[in-house]
């Protein structure tokens, strides 16, 4: 099995092994799927942290008015009164103004952080450092454990505006989102391996060989951004401990040149030939007139 290590610009992704039989049309669609689903559970993951800490999504038209505009205008929340968390609530009030302030009891609470935690480790990019591999049936895995806490919280489901239940039945809308800019489409997806596109009509082993112990770095592009930027040679944090090492040397060079003072040179200890002067009975001589 071909080891990949997916890279989006310099960032680390995951990791995914794939034989090197495989056809790069198929290994594209599968990384891209992978990445998407990552960023999906980010997504909710994000969502949920709020729902824990401020309750449900208001109804659009509701969102960003103080109390006074709700009631001036006559508006209601339907949803309010339908989806109460287990064991009740506690207000705590939202200051962006897009959820309710209904937020779950605190044991309620602890169900949706613990998942969310256990979630992120799943799709964490530090899985890179422990080479573990990221599949799909493992994000997948994520996605149900946090579908799986949401309707314990609630167990009459969410608004169907709510961006989480929207990212749980794919009915999400990321026109016009910073997240949306992140997401690759899999028709869309291209993957890039030393500065040279891996080619969907080709198969993985037409690039890196019939050793399926290699280990190589691809990088995940959209299509028609051209290649992707080259790698620096050492990395910022070695690029510091660089500067650092030049920093402290030249410190030390500058202590060096501040004390270069022969003026020592002329004490009676570093004369180097008082020894024979003594023993040849010259020590004290003077020249001037008593």
């Amino acid at each position: 099995m071909v080891l990949l290590h997916v890279k989006r610009g310099d960032e680390s992704q995951f990791l995914l092994q794939a034989p090197g039989s495989t056809e790069l049309e198929e290994l594209t669609v599968q990384v891209a799927q992978v990445y998407n689903a990552r960023l999906k559970v980010q997504r909710i993951c994000s969502e949920m942290e709020e729902l824990a800490e401020h309750g449900i999504f208001l109804p659009p038209n509701m969102q960003g008015l103080t109390d006074d505009q709700v009631e001036e205008l006559k508006l209601k929340d339907e949803w309010a009164e339908r989806c109460v968390p287990s064991g009740g609530s506690v207000f705590k009030k939202d200051d962006i103004g897009r959820r309710n302030g209904q937020a779950p009891n605190e044991k309620m609470k602890q169900v949706l952080k613990k998942t969310i935690e256990e979630a992120k480790a799943i799709i964490s990019k530090k899985q890179v450092e422990a080479s573990v591999c990221v599949t799909m049936e493992m994000v997948k895995d994520a996605l149900d454990q946090l579908r799986g806490a949401v309707m314990i919280v609630y167990p009459m489901g969410l608004p169907p505006y709510d961006p989480i239940r929207m990212e749980f039945e794919n009915k999400e809308d990321l026109s016009g989102t910073q997240a949306g800019l992140s997401v690759i489409k899999e028709s869309e997806a291209q993957l890039w391996w030393a500065a040279k596109e891996l080619r969907r009509t080709k198969k993985l082993s037409d690039y890196v060989g019939k050793n399926e112990k290699t280990k190589i770095i691809v990088k995940i592009q959209q299509r028609g951004h051209g290649a992707p930027a080259r790698e620096p040679i050492i990395s910022n944090e070695e690029q510091k401990q660089l500067m650092l090492y030049y920093h402290r040397r030249q410190e030390e060079l500058k202590k060096l040149e501040e004390n270069d003072d022969d003026s020592c040179l002329n004490s009676p200890w570093a004369d180097n030939t008082a020894l024979k002067r003594h023993f040849h009975g010259v020590k004290d001589i003077k020249w001037r007139p008593r």
